[in-house]
Order: C-alpha cells, then sequence, then structure tokens
C-alpha cells in the first residue's frame, strides 16, 4: 500500500478513527494534525512541519523519541517471541525480568507486580483487587474508595468515577455513586470554602480534617481506600501543600485504609525521582500504579504493585480449586516488558533523574518567568511538569469564560511557532521528554511567551 499524500491522512483519520477527548463541535471541519514521524523532542506532522514536543507524547516519551536502540530491543523481541499466553502458571522472560527490577526500584516491601495494557485499567485492576483483599480477610463492607475533586485516574467505567473531573462526565451514565467519594483537591490557587486565606500549613491541616471527617462520616470500616496522584496532572497540574501526602499516609494508616499511589504520570524520573512517592514526598503506599513513563510510550505498558502485606491476602486460594480470576490476553506483554527493561537501562545509564533535577529545576524557574504576564494568574508545578492557569482578573482569579478559548488560542499560536503544548480549560501544561537541553527550553518558553502576549492582545 503506497504512502497517502496529507490530506487523504486527514480525511481518514476523520472519517474513520475515534479519538479520545474529540471535540465534535470543530472535528468535522478541522479535523486532526497527524503526526508522521519523531526523533529526541521534536514530532513532524503530514505536512512536513518540525514542533518541538511540549508534552512528550503525553506525559508518557521520557527518554525521547525514536531511540534506535528502543526500536532495536522491540525487534529483537517480536522476533524471539513476541507473545505467549501469560494466564495460570505460563509466563515470559521479560515479564519476570521486568517485575524483578521493578520490585527494585520501588519503595518498601512492593515486591509483587500486577500488569495491564495503560494506566486505566491498572488503577481498575487495583481497585478490584482491593475489594477482593477486603474480601477475603473477613471485611467485607469494606469498600469505599475516596478520591479527589480534579483527579484523573482513568477512562474505564470505574476510573472514570474515580477521576473528580466534572467535564469529563457531561452525557456519561455514572457508576459506583455508591462506593466512591470525593474529597477537596490539594489546590494552592484555587481553595475551597473556609480555606481560602489559610497560611499553608494549616491549609494541609483544613485537607486532612476534611479527610479524617469524611472517613469518619463513612465508618472507618467501610473505608477500603484511598487513591491519589503525588501531583495532579490532568486535572492542572496541582501541587498540593507541603506535609500534605504524609499526612493523608498517616491518617490512612490510622484507619486501616490502603493509600493508593497514582505515579502513572510522575514515575520514571517525571520529578526527578524514580518515584516521587517516598523521595519527595515521604511515604510508601500500599499499591502503586505506574503507566506512561515505564517504557516512554514506546508500547503499551500498565502496572499495579502491591506490597507483601497485600499480596500475603490475595494469594491465599480462596476456595478450593479457587483461582485469581481477573486478567488480560496481553498481562506482561513479553515486547511491552521488553521496551519497559530496555527504558529503565536507559534511564540508568544516563542518570536521568540527575538530568531532570537539573535540567528540570532550569525549566520549572523559566515557567515562572510567565507569572509578569497580564493573563497568567498562576505557574505552578516541579521540574517537567507544568501549569499556567489563564485568569481575566489576575486580583480576583476570575477565570475566561469556556466561549474565550484563551488555552486553545495559546495552543494554536504554540503550533505555528513549532512548538506543542497541551490546553486544558484556562490552563496550559507543559511535560516534555526528560531529555531536553537547556537550549531547548529556552526555545520552548521563548515560543510560549510571544504566544501567550499575542494571546492575551487578541482577547
Amino acid at each position: 500500500m503506497s504512502q497517502p499524500d496529507w490530506k487523504t491522512l486527514w480525511r481518514m483519520d476523520r472519517d474513520h478513527f475515534i479519538h479520545p477527548y474529540t471535540d465534535f463541535s470543530t472535528f468535522r471541519e478541522q479535523g486532526s494534525q497527524i503526526i508522521s514521524a519523531a526523533e529526541g523532542v521534536h514530532v513532524i506532522d503530514s505536512r512536513g512541519n518540525r514542533l518541538l514536543d511540549g508534552m512528550a507524547g503525553l506525559w508518557c516519551v521520557n527518554i525521547g523519541h525514536g531511540r534506535r536502540e528502543m526500536a532495536e530491543c522491540i525487534a529483537e523481541q517480536a522476533a524471539r517471541m513476541q507473545y505467549y499466553n501469560p494466564f495460570g502458571h505460563s509466563g515470559n522472560e521479560p515479564a519476570a525480568m521486568l517485575s524483578v527490577k521493578l520490585a527494585e526500584l520501588t519503595p518498601g516491601s512492593l515486591n509483587h507486580v500486577f500488569y495491564t495494557t495503560g494506566g486505566s485499567t491498572a488503577n481498575d485492576a487495583a481497585i478490584r483487587l482491593v475489594h477482593y483483599y477486603n474480601n477475603l480477610r473477613g471485611k467485607p463492607r469494606k469498600k469505599w474508595i475516596i478520591s479527589r475533586l480534579g483527579a484523573y485516574h482513568g477512562a474505564t467505567y470505574v476510573t472514570a468515577s474515580l477521576t473528580g473531573i466534572h467535564a469529563t462526565k457531561h452525557g456519561f451514565d455514572r457508576i459506583a455513586d455508591d462506593w466512591i467519594t470525593h474529597v477537596s483537591a490539594a489546590n494552592m490557587y484555587r481553595r475551597p470554602a473556609g480555606a481560602e486565606h489559610l497560611e499553608e500549613a494549616a491549609y494541609c491541616e483544613f485537607l486532612a480534617s476534611e479527610f479524617r471527617n469524611r472517613i469518619a462520616q463513612l465508618g472507618a470500616d467501610n473505608v477500603a481506600a484511598f487513591i491519589a496522584e503525588p501531583i495532579m496532572g490532568a486535572g492542572g497540574v496541582l501541587v498540593a501543600p507541603r506535609g500534605y501526602h504524609r499526612k493523608m499516609w498517616e491518617i490512612c494508616r490510622e484507619n486501616d485504609v490502603l493509600y493508593i499511589a497514582d505515579e502513572v504520570v510522575t514515575g520514571f524520573g517525571r520529578l526527578g525521582a524514580w518515584f516521587a512517592s517516598e523521595e519527595v514526598y515521604g511515604y510508601v503506599p500500599d499499591i502503586l500504579v505506574l503507566a506512561k513513563g515505564i517504557n516512554s510510550g514506546y508500547v503499551p505498558l500498565g502496572a499495579a504493585i502491591f506490597s507483601e502485606e497485600i499480596y500475603d491476602v490475595i494469594s491465599r486460594p480462596q476456595c478450593e480449586g479457587g483461582l485469581l480470576t481477573m486478567g488480560f490476553t496481553y498481562s506482561g506483554h513479553p515486547i511491552a516488558c521488553a521496551a519497559a527493561l530496555k527504558n529503565i537501562e536507559i534511564i540508568e545509564r544516563e542518570d536521568t533523574c540527575a538530568q531532570v533535577r537539573d535540567v528540570g529545576s532550569y525549566f520549572f524557574e523559566q515557567a515562572l518567568t510567565l507569572g509578569d504576564l497580564p493573563i497568567v494568574g498562576d505557574v505552578r508545578g516541579s521540574q517537567f511538569m507544568v501549569g499556567i492557569e489563564y485568569v481575566a482578573d489576575k486580583e480576583r482569579k476570575t477565570p475566561f469564560e469556556p466561549s474565550a478559548r484563551v488555552a486553545e488560542k495559546v495552543f494554536e499560536a504554540c503550533r505555528d511557532q513549532g512548538l506543542i503544548v497541551r490546553p486544558i480549560g484556562n490552563q496550559t501544561v507543559l511535560s516534555p521528554p526528560l531529555v531536553m537541553t537547556r537550549t531547548q527550553v529556552d526555545t520552548l518558553f521563548a515560543i510560549l511567551r510571544t504566544s501567550i502576549e499575542q494571546t492575551a492582545s487578541e482577547i
């Protein structure tokens, strides 16, 4: 089959591909930007435009695009053995080796890996196994999961309910309202009523008290787990007040509630650590959920990693002849696991975490300089993870109306100058590949500043 020209590709995509998060009010007219190639920190679209990738694909291309050794690793594994059944007592070499490596890298007793094909399915599996765990230990009423407003945990039916972003739920049915609840987002810029003027430490205690009260309201005997991202991603790169995660973890311990750390975005170096939970925030979760950076997006893969304490329970036969009856055809897929092993090898060899602590710190410093622009209300994040929120009035923090399309206009202006950023509501989100250089950082922020200034002048 010959390679279609860009117009034909555009029509093929528009007419047949249902994209995640499509805006159908404009899609028939605008269609999609088709990406045809990628290398390093750049992508090339079907028209030949070369663009700096300020999103790392979607939070995931940590080691950069088009790594030859990664492609060779994937090809070698495909030629050797591309797939075999993972069910029951059947396994494959890369999955076994990756499981050991993940157990070495993760903190505490997180030693047992359940593989999926992405973050949504990994979070879904974690929740199902939490319920199973409580059933087996004689606590079948312990089912409530506490999530947070503004959280993003996935798009399966259960994880969409865990997600606390209301705009993702228009027109969709809701499930699990009788066992999923949400507490406030840990948002330093837009705080809930009663916390607007608190100092940071007092605000942390405010959020902790809300959490304690929610557990008490539901009854600790009915609450199974708390799930949280170290830094909220799609919810707007929300950074919690100092001490928040450790405090929430302590409350979980006091109430026999499991702590699930959703590190789909923050894992594998994005914050300058393999995993942010212990290294950055000082707690060890009971379950650690990973995807995206696990193999830098080269092949779909997700994982939920369970502590020894949980595994000791769920590994007991629940009845004579009973099985752990959950799993996927592609659990522990050998090509995906081989790619993850190579990804980890590259991150270790190149000391990517140290690179992030260096250049990532510079990246965040440059982001903060945008705060002088008239429509920039807040710049937040850490290292290579930044959110920029636009406001109509900086003093009052007045948000723009959706019809203003501010973040979309910034996105379009950036794209026209050779940069891809991510628009989310009234925010621009940045999460570039972790191999970005200081020179490339300077280029990114020069384009972004010009684009924000242009947008501000238009509105």
